[in-house]
């Protein structure tokens, strides 16, 4: 029953929702990241977009305006990881708060000898666990060059891999088997790419990968659709892991647009 409303409600938005090509033209160009998403996985992502922004309450703060053009820009990177799963993926996401400057965090940490040390670090994105993304606007304008880094969706694999309850670097997956491949897969990479990284290697992929399960997954993530060609080439089963649970291959999508 809840899914026929919900079904209803979205026909219904996005019967009042302009997601023609036209109205969205202007955020979809300065996003490279969809290079190559044409067609009806285009209007589909339009789709999602719309009802996204219809969806989730944005809140803008320190004084920043947003404009229809930003929360288009938002949205669309937002959607891209679910163009093929669904927006009920993010369900648990309830509001988008956009500074215009990276934000002071507070973190609390506990050390080796069970000391607990509380301080506050710049960021420029985060996702809380009670439904609320937090972004940066200067940061996901620092990331529209298409070159691995990609805020919105960085924070956005965190609310994915968080759906089960768990930030450990493991989505809800559909079966055991694909389960306790991921497992062993993910953990031979995280393992490889941590080594690297402790060895000084200048890695293509972003070096925060190694400081957890949860960042590895999510700056993996961030890598499958923004060099997907480096992914590939570097964890290729990690690549292929994606490609079944994303149900998207934007290596292949890139190679078309070429």
């Amino acid at each position: 029953m809840f899914r026929i409303i919900r079904d209803w409600r979205n026909r219904r938005i996005l019967r009042r929702s302009d997601t023609s090509e036209g109205a969205w033209r202007n955020a979809w160009r300065r996003l490279p990241v969809l290079r190559g998403v044409e067609g009806q996985e285009a209007r589909r992502l339009r789709e999602l977009a719309a009802l996204f922004l219809a969806d989730k309450t944005f809140e803008p703060v320190r004084g920043i305006e947003l404009t229809a053009s930003m929360k288009q820009i938002i949205a669309l990177q937002a959607c891209l990881p679910i163009l093929n799963l669904g927006l009920h993926w993010y369900d648990k996401l309830l509001a988008v708060v956009v500074y215009p400057e990276p934000f002071l965090s507070k973190i609390t940490e506990r050390d080796e000898y069970g000391v607990v040390h509380d301080y506050h670090e710049e960021r420029g994105g985060e996702s809380w666990e009670h439904g609320t993304l937090v972004l940066a606007w200067s940061e996901i304008e620092a990331n529209l060059d298409f070159e691995g880094h990609n805020v919105v969706i960085h924070e956005l694999a965190h609310t994915l891999d968080s759906v089960d309850g768990h930030t450990n670097g493991r989505p809800p997956l559909p079966r055991d088997d694909t389960a306790r491949e991921w497992g062993k897969d993910f953990g031979d990479a995280y393992e490889n790419f941590s080594t690297r990284v402790i060895r000084g290697e200048n890695t293509l992929i972003d070096s925060y990968a190694a400081e957890s399960p949860a960042e590895f997954f999510a700056v993996f993530t961030e890598a499958f659709f923004e060099m997907p060609d480096v992914l590939n080439a570097e964890y290729p089963r990690i690549y292929g892991h994606f490609k079944a649970f994303f149900k998207q291959d934007p290596l292949s999508r890139l190679q078309g647009a070429a």
